[in-house]
């Protein structure tokens, strides 16, 4: 290591000669630090820093498909924010988005459950029942549903990655990858969803302030879905490339499976949120 000014270490409490503690780390504090233009100087620091590592994961998220997933693998973990909170930062992306434009892809309310859901006559008498049990009606009870449904959207989605999980594990058995790829594969997968949910909900507040029905228009709401499909199997196709090196005509079949887990993981985490919410409010 260079040779510094002795200095003392103010955690350790020992002499230090050299330009950081071997101990823990610690650096001595410059006098410049201590000023207006030093503590500006700490803060762009600390916020390109994080600002570079996001930006750039985000970046590799949307258009690099699986490329995340293999870095990760590979040790490549400090210029780019981990599976997790990327995850978690495009959770909190999403239902941001659904606040600020009143969005239902997963607060899908009591009304959407009765009258616009493939369960939609199954709901209906789940409810009838749960109304007499409480002995309430429905208008007294939706907003209590909505709300808590709301809720409880944000505190189980990461169940939707967790279950997507045994997907590339049955597909690409053969592959003998360990847990850890099809996990951190499908926390990638998934958070590259939230953020095309995210502009979803965008498109269709567009459309409503255009006049549109936005989510609230079948029509609309198929041909999001379509798109977001067809979007979901592109990233789909590309990522098993690049992670699992799958290709030629059993790649298309692999995808296709992964897709309809996809699509199919979404429309069971809407149900178990009827069935959570319903029995717990």
């Amino acid at each position: 290591m260079a040779e510094a000014e002795p200095w003392t270490c103010p955690t350790c409490h020992r002499p230090v000669s050299t330009p950081y503690c071997p101990t823990c780390g610690e650096r001595p504090l410059h006098a410049r630090e201590l000023t207006l233009r030093g503590f500006l100087d700490q803060l762009f620091l600390a916020f390109t820093n994080i600002d570079g590592r996001l930006f750039r994961s985000v970046r590799c998220l949307l258009g690099r498909p699986g490329f995340l997933t293999v870095a990760y693998l590979q040790g490549c973990r400090k210029p780019y924010v981990g599976p997790i909170s990327l995850f978690l930062l495009a959770n909190a992306l999403f239902f941001a988005t659904e606040a600020l434009t009143g969005g239902t892809v997963f607060t899908t309310p009591l009304d959407s459950h009765l009258h616009r859901q493939p369960w939609s006559p199954v709901a209906e008498v789940l409810i009838s029942h749960r109304l007499e049990e409480t002995q309430t009606t429905r208008d007294l009870y939706a907003p209590v549903f909505d709300h808590a449904v709301a809720r409880n959207a944000r505190a189980f989605i990461m169940l939707m990655a967790l279950a997507f999980v045994a997907a590339p594990s049955i597909v690409f058995y053969r592959s003998r990858r360990p847990f850890l790829v099809h996990a951190l594969f499908s926390l990638h997968v998934y958070a590259f969803l939230l953020v095309l949910l995210s502009l979803a909900t965008l498109v269709t507040r567009v459309d409503v302030w255009m006049g549109g029905g936005g989510f609230g228009s079948d029509r609309v709401d198929q041909v999001i879905s379509l798109v977001l499909l067809a979007v979901c199997a592109i990233y789909l196709h590309v990522a098993t490339g690049i992670v699992y090196g799958a290709h030629g005509v059993l790649r298309v079949v692999k995808v296709f499976s992964l897709t309809a887990a996809v699509a199919s993981i979404v429309l069971g985490y809407r149900f178990a949120l009827l069935l959570v919410t319903l029995y717990s409010t």
